[in-house]
């Protein structure tokens, strides 16, 4: 008797072989990170410590995904000053992409090559009672794009989408996981730590949290054939409710901008994700040197 493979597995082991992934990994979200203490390169003492969290988590990750057939594999370091991640520590099947400033930050180096993209130690959006939640600066009170609200999950995932490429995973506490299975409902998510307040949380043990992350790797890789980009439309509306508006005033300095008076909203209407992200970047970058006073 001939045995014939049917056509779906056939697709799943060819495409195993040749993954393409993009991991962007930032830190809040990381196994065992609470507080500011372990994210602050300046004032975190514990930082250093967070420094080899994090390089565990996303190690985990990769190797999970070089298990399951990956043969290329981009890490854009995606927290603070993006230099956090130990290279000399770092899983060897993957490039490092690290330092700043990018013109697209958490999101560097994503073109349609890739097969699809991996969030490593995200955390919720402003407002939400996660661990360390915020979106993107403490200037911004809430950010939405074509007039829904996101964090900076749901953000890159658009990004991710405008350039062809599914995001298939997020790892972080369980407030996250709920953001992103609303938005993106066929994600994988690793949940290490659940949150007890934005400062606290009961995390699980590194090995435990090491066997979360290979495993919702692997099941998050085995559904890429089936998974489409999120749906986005063009032109996008970008809006940033900014914490005063001072800020509001300053971020609308941007060309293209419109201030609503009486509030603290400041939008621009983007042709793509190129221009969304580098608008946003520099207003919030404007906002930032308005002091509170």
């Amino acid at each position: 008797m001939v045995f014939h493979m049917p056509s779906f597995v056939t697709y799943m082991l060819n495409e195993v072989i040749s993954l393409k992934l993009y991991i962007s990994a930032d830190m809040e979200g990381i196994s065992g990170i609470i507080d500011p203490s372990y994210i602050d390169p300046d004032r975190g003492k514990n930082y250093e410590r967070g420094r080899r969290l994090m390089t565990h988590d996303v190690n985990a990750v990769i190797e999970a995904a070089v298990e399951f057939g990956a043969t290329e594999i981009l890490v854009a370091d995606s927290h603070y000053k993006m230099s956090n991640l130990l290279i000399e520590e770092l899983h060897p099947q993957a490039t490092l992409l690290c330092g700043s400033p990018r013109n697209f930050s958490m999101m560097e180096g994503l073109d349609s090559s890739f097969d699809a993209a991996l969030f490593v130690g995200y955390h919720a959006r402003h407002g939400i009672p996660g661990v360390l939640s915020h979106t993107m600066s403490g200037v911004i009170k809430n950010l939405y794009v074509n007039g829904q609200v996101v964090g900076e999950f749901g953000f890159n995932a658009i990004y991710a989408a405008l350039c062809g490429v599914p995001v298939c995973f997020v790892s972080g506490d369980d407030q996250i996981a709920q953001e992103a299975i609303e938005l993106c409902p066929s994600i994988s998510t690793a949940i290490v730590k659940r949150a007890v307040s934005r400062t606290s949380a009961a995390c699980l043990s590194l090995s435990a949290s090491a066997r979360e992350l290979k495993e919702k790797t692997k099941q998050a890789l085995t559904s890429v054939p089936l998974l489409t980009p999120l749906g986005v439309k063009v032109p996008l509306e970008l809006a940033i409710e900014f914490a005063h508006t001072g800020q509001a005033e300053m971020a609308a300095i941007v060309p293209g901008t419109e201030y609503r008076v009486g509030t603290t909203h400041v939008t621009f209407q983007a042709q793509d994700q190129y221009e969304l992200y580098k608008v946003m970047r520099a207003m919030i970058n404007l906002a930032g040197t308005v002091e509170f006073c």
